[in-house]
């Protein structure tokens, strides 16, 4: 009996029979008393849209009317047409010619405006001047309509429909002549499309029966979806209106630019549907709710949580730098195993990080013992080749400076430091100073070099022989491959407080495209190409060694940046505490194996 019941104890049928337990009675109260509370949420959520429709609707008429105001302020002001209708305001005859260039005028300013059908232009007289014909404005419009655009003095007057085309939409504007003091030089009346200011089917946007209608600045409609009179509409003044039975909501919007009234209305019945919520009920159920929920998940989370914390807080040790094993618990089946195999775990990984990590420093180090056993004698290599060219044409004085010179250099290159394969800047641009001289007896005055380096660096730390491979690959393929004076110049400079660079500039006859390619590709996998005449194998080797020496604290490896016949740039940005985190790494790893 024990047994089963053991084997039933499982986290996933604990979590599984409480849980059910909870949604089951949570959701029949849920169920029961937010159903109207969504209602209210979705009746909110649509007067808020309607609200933001009209805004959105008014702000598009806004650019719409400000469109068709700018078009016809063009026709208006043109040149050409204040002088064709000053003639008519002083009683001259307008030629035919003249009435032709302004109807190409009138022409190209409609072709550029959207929404507009046509222009008619009339003189003050109320003769029609385009299109070409001799019509009345009184064929067109009421006289009330002439008298109303007087009274606003050249600003739009919006008619309605227009009686000859039931699809367009009439405006007026009085013509002033700017050059006889602003006096009335006739009439344009606008034709435009009504399509052009039609609202947006809110009826299938909002899936409900809803009107809209807008209204110029004296309240007389310019558009409307409602098929019968909307005067009891406009007339109404609450904020509910009754249309066949049916009451709807009023939502305005005036515009300030226009003047213009846009009404939305909105079936009440559509906005209050489930507006029945009863606040008690969602007080009780909340409250409910909550107290079950506690209870269950307080239980629950103690039962479960508890012995899991402890397995959690052992495993975020291992962010140490050490894996520990977990104390036994006693609890449900499935954290018993994940326990046991977690601390199995631990014993194993702590036995292979520790045979990885021998392996590798092991690695490491004979990795950069090969590099610079490597390096010697290809130093070696370089400098006796000065020495027979120092050989010739040199007196017993300069070759004894230079044997002196020669066997500092060798002594820096084969003695081993204090600090192991770590040099100070300054030991090493020492070194840097006695090559340099060695190469100046060779190459003359046909090389020069310069040195730029803060004081305050002189003592940091490098990797011994990092620098002076550079500069003689400088010195032997700069000054070595041109006839003209070179210029080698050491540049190290603090970039921020934890990290400095170093560059190594030549000017001499710098590398070839596809050569630099070539060599660029070559150090990133690893391989050794040549760059000019030599081997290349110090450009490896420094990069090679870079990486081993500061690993993920290297900033920036070994770019080379060249340019034909202007030079060469090696740089690299390197820590400034290398030699620190190095050696600390090493002590943290081991201590803590």
């Amino acid at each position: 009996m024990l047994k089963k019941l053991q084997r039933w104890n499982t986290l996933r049928n604990q979590i599984l029979v409480v849980f059910l337990v909870v949604m089951a009675v949570v959701l029949l109260i849920v169920s029961l008393l937010t159903f109207n509370r969504v209602s209210t949420l979705l009746k909110d959520n649509a007067d808020k849209q309607i609200k933001q429709t009209a805004v959105e609707a008014n702000g598009r008429l806004e650019s719409l009317y400000k469109q068709i105001s700018t078009a016809s302020k063009l026709v208006m002001t043109n040149y050409n047409i204040q002088r064709v209708l000053t003639k008519g305001y002083e009683g001259e005859e307008i030629s035919f010619s003249e009435r032709q260039q302004i109807d190409g005028i009138v022409n190209t300013i409609q072709a550029n405006t959207d929404g507009i059908f046509s222009f008619e232009l009339y003189t003050d007289d109320l003769n029609r001047l385009l299109p070409l014909d001799n019509a009345s404005l009184f064929s067109r419009i009421d006289s009330k309509w002439i008298r109303q655009a007087n009274r606003e003095n050249g600003g739009l007057v919006w008619i309605g429909d227009d009686p000859r085309n039931s699809d367009n939409i009439l405006a007026l504007r009085r013509v002033n002549l700017m050059s006889h003091g602003y006096a009335n030089g006739g009439y344009l009346l606008i034709s435009i499309y009504r399509s052009y200011f039609e609202f947006a089917d809110e009826t299938e946007k909002n899936n409900y029966n809803q009107y809209s209608i807008l209204l110029d600045n004296n309240r007389k409609p310019i558009l409307s979806n409602y098929q019968k009179s909307i005067q009891p509409i406009i007339s109404n003044t609450s904020p509910t209106v009754t249309l066949d039975n049916q009451e709807y909501m009023v939502t305005n919007q005036t515009s300030n630019e226009t003047g213009w009234t846009i009404m939305i209305l909105t079936p009440i019945k559509a906005l209050t549907e489930g507006v029945s919520v009863l606040k008690a009920g969602i007080i009780i159920s909340g409250i409910i709710g909550f107290i079950i929920f506690s209870i269950c998940s307080l239980f629950l989370s103690t039962f479960i949580t508890s012995p899991i914390l402890k397995l959690t807080k052992t495993m975020q040790q291992a962010s140490t730098g050490s894996l520990s094993m977990n104390p036994s618990v006693t609890t449900i089946n499935e954290i018993n195993e994940l326990n046991s195999t977690y601390n199995q775990l631990v014993k194993e990984t702590n036995h292979l990080i520790q045979m990885v990590y021998q392996k590798e420093i092991t690695r490491s180090r004979s990795e950069l013992k090969a590099l610079q056993a490597q390096i010697n004698p290809h130093f070696l290599f370089n400098t006796l080749d000065a020495l027979k060219w120092a050989l010739e044409d040199k007196d017993e004085e300069e070759l004894a400076e230079f044997v002196i010179a020669m066997s500092d250099l060798f002594r820096y290159t084969i003695t081993k430091q204090s600090d192991g394969d770590w040099v100070t800047i300054k030991e090493e641009i020492h070194h840097i100073e006695n090559y340099m001289e060695i190469m100046k007896m060779r190459f003359g005055d046909h090389l020069q070099w310069n040195l730029r380096i803060l004081s305050e660096l002189e003592n940091v730390k490098i990797p011994k022989l990092l620098i002076q491979p550079i500069v003689e690959n400088a010195v032997l393929h700069g000054a070595g491959n041109t006839l003209q004076p070179c210029m080698v110049t050491v540049s190290i400079e603090q970039i921020d407080n934890e990290y400095l660079q170093i560059l190594v500039e030549d000017d001499g006859p710098g590398i070839p495209k596809e050569k630099l390619e070539s060599i660029r590709n070559s150090i990133q996998s690893g391989g050794i190409t040549s760059i000019n005449k030599g081997n290349g194998m110090a450009i490896s080797n420094v990069h090679k060694r870079l990486e081993l020496y500061y690993k993920d604290r290297l900033q920036k490896g070994l770019t080379i940046i060249s340019d034909e016949g202007k030079g060469t740039v090696v740089s690299f940005v390197i820590p400034v505490n290398g030699e620190e985190e190095n050696d600390g790494e090493y002590k943290d790893n081991a201590n803590s194996r």
